[in-house]
């Protein structure tokens, strides 16, 4: 065996091991949100990693062991590897604490079982994973709303500043359109819960001011969730939104758009590299109070009568008080603020223009919208 083969080895055998951790990791913390009887009562099983076929994962009673599909861990989302993992755990519950042997494997017992660790009941066998909804960008997945808001958001690459404005305007138009003819039509819609953004020890100020941007424009909800941090080998944070698959798709491209924008214009105002962390976070507040401020008046100047109203989904409302029980406020200690560098990122957000032209494909998810035509 070569020596680069020995290190490719140890390398993957290193991966595995801390993917390993983290599903346990991630079992404790789906085991918080069960009442005191059951929490007690309900012990860590084994993980494991393994070459299946036709399913995702699977729960082992005689073995006592939860096995998760090793393509599933290595080819995608943390998020859809919780997905699946926490439908395993319900299959454990179901086992363990229940006591449930007489039913189908996703009978009644399987199915309270999901409903007391907000697990979903459908993510085993063929399922869609998370992060393949949220690339599905093909033309069966679209309605017409959708087609018309990546049209424009094609427009809006314009290099007419104008022509660019108007096309963006007139999208986000668009997406509010879409969501008042939901609540119109009053129908059933489906809910969907996703990682944007990297899991992280620690966040600057910059990823909390983007979060609340989406919630005000983009009709999703957010939350700060636990989740595993890869690299560090310990439970950090990460955004989660929730919202119909469209809004979704729609938030996580405008948070990666702004984020990569922050990114380009901050490596041109720092050329010389002589301004610190703190100042990026000062910069990058500033392009999104820009951005926000930019939004707001779009919003103003919409002259219909849906203008003024503030559209809220009841439903989603319930779905997040259900998927959330327990929502804690987190505040941080002040920082003081470059000024000046705060203005220049304002200044620079006021004419951010999210438009149609970053795509990317593959396991993590965001910038869609590039992706069709």
């Amino acid at each position: 065996m070569t020596l680069n083969n020995q290190k490719n080895i140890f390398i993957q055998e290193e991966l595995e091991r801390r993917i390993l951790h983290g599903l346990s990791c991630e079992w404790e913390e789906a085991r918080f949100i069960l009442v005191p009887s059951y929490r007690e009562r309900f012990h860590k099983p084994l993980f494991r990693l393994s070459d299946m076929k036709g399913k995702w994962g699977y729960w082992s009673g005689e073995r006592n062991e939860i096995c998760m599909s090793r393509a599933l861990v290595l080819n995608h989302s943390w998020d859809s590897v919780c997905d699946v993992l926490l439908h395993e755990i319900a299959h454990q519950f179901t086992d363990q604490i229940l006591g449930i042997s007489n039913e189908p494997p996703h009978g009644p017992g399987f199915k309270r079982a999901c409903h007391l660790l907000r697990a979903n009941p459908k993510a085993s066998g063929n399922y869609t994973l998370l992060d393949q909804k949220v690339l599905d960008d093909s033309a069966a997945s679209e309605d017409k709303i959708m087609v018309r808001i990546k049209k424009l958001m094609a427009l809006a690459q314009s290099n007419n500043q104008n022509e660019a404005e108007a096309a963006m305007a007139k999208a986000h138009e668009f997406i509010k359109k879409y969501n008042i003819d939901i609540l119109e039509r009053d129908g059933n819609r489906h809910f969907i819960s996703v990682f944007i953004g990297k899991p992280a020890l620690r966040h600057f100020q910059e990823y909390y001011d983007l979060s609340f941007l989406l919630q005000e424009f983009y009709f999703i909800y957010g939350i700060w969730m636990p989740a595993y941090v890869m690299d560090k080998g310990k439970m950090g944070r990460v955004l989660e939104i929730s919202g119909t698959v469209q809004n979704v798709k729609i938030a996580s491209y405008v948070h990666d758009f702004v984020q990569r924008f922050i990114d380009s214009q901050w490596d041109k105002y720092n050329k010389d590299g002589r301004l610190s962390r703190y100042r990026r976070t000062d910069f990058a507040m500033g392009i999104i109070r820009g951005f926000h401020s930019k939004l707001r008046r779009q919003n103003n100047k919409v002259k219909d009568e849906f203008a003024l109203i503030k559209i809220e989904d009841p439903l989603l409302k319930e779905y997040t008080a259900y998927r959330y029980p327990r929502v804690t406020n987190i505040s941080g200690k002040a920082v003081r603020r470059d000024k000046s560098v705060l203005k220049d990122g304002i200044d620079i957000g006021k004419e951010l223009v999210i438009s149609k032209g970053i795509s990317k494909k593959g396991g993590k998810k965001g910038l869609l919208i590039g992706n069709g035509a």
